[in-house]
């Protein structure tokens, strides 16, 4: 008789989106699936999980184990073990790109700057949460004071090399400049770009950035432009994975499979 082969999943219950992933044996993805957070974590991560399974044509007793991270961890009913976003967004960047990085993860509500040695072990890491400035959260507060669909940012950021400094760290003072900007006639492109631009001076602000730069999050998974103007505020390309906003909930799988028999996770030193 053939016996499947066992999945480890990972759940990143984020403020905004909830990311799933399971790896099978060979730490290769098999499915995914990304879908907002809701206000009921719970529901969410139970409907990510169907959906994956559905996607890899798995029953549920195939998953061995499962790691969830991420603002709402705590709210995922079949996690097996919890483990910070920080373990988990490093764990998932090394995997895709295994060497010394500096892993810059930009959230819908945080922002996360990773330091990662030559073998992935974490040197250093500085956290955002005091502000949506710099966040994914910012670019919808802009897009909703421009009347804009979300989804249209990326197409007009990327339509000008133009953009309007923003100088306020606050989203509410930032709309009042957005305000007189379009009253001044400074076209609505170079105001999405200077939005952009905002973002990427916070994280700039958090740390300088050394070595190679890994972009993560849904912000750059939905707005390339925004790993364009990093590299060029840093004076070199970035590097951004295959399905960015995927790495933490990858880590957490990974940690999943390295944890079958180990026991729970012991916490990062």
């Amino acid at each position: 008789m053939t016996v499947s082969p066992r999945l480890s999943c990972g759940v990143d219950v984020g403020a905004s989106a909830t990311k799933l992933v399971l790896v099978d044996e060979n730490q290769n993805i098999v499915a995914s699936d990304v879908r907002l957070s809701g206000v009921d974590y719970r529901a969410t991560a139970e409907q990510a999980l169907a959906t994956a399974l559905e996607q890899a044509n798995a029953p549920r007793d195939r998953v061995a184990r499962t790691v969830a991270t991420g603002y709402g961890r705590r709210n995922v009913a079949y996690a097996d073990d919890v483990s910070t976003e920080i373990q988990c967004h490093g764990v998932g960047c090394y995997q895709l790109v295994p060497r010394a990085i500096t892993v810059v993860d930009i959230g819908g509500q945080d922002n996360k700057v990773i330091r990662l040695a030559a073998d992935g072990r974490r040197v250093d890491f500085k956290m955002n949460r005091k502000c949506a400035a710099g966040t994914g959260a910012f670019i919808e507060e802009i897009a909703l004071r421009l009347a804009l669909p979300l989804e249209q940012m990326e197409k007009l950021a990327s339509s000008t090399d133009r953009a309007v400094k923003l100088s306020s760290f606050c989203t509410v003072f930032a709309k009042t400049e957005i305000l007189s900007h379009l009253r001044a006639g400074v076209p609505v492109a170079e105001i999405v770009r200077g939005a952009f631009l905002s973002v990427v001076q916070r994280v700039i602000e958090m740390d300088p950035l050394a070595g190679e730069v890994v972009l993560t999050g849904g912000v750059v998974a939905f707005n390339p432009t925004v790993a364009a103007i990093l590299g060029e505020r840093i004076g070199r390309p970035v590097t951004v994975p295959p399905q960015p906003q995927l790495t933490g909930a990858l880590g957490a799988a990974l940690q999943a499979q390295r944890t079958q028999t180990a026991g729970p996770i012991k916490p990062p030193l």
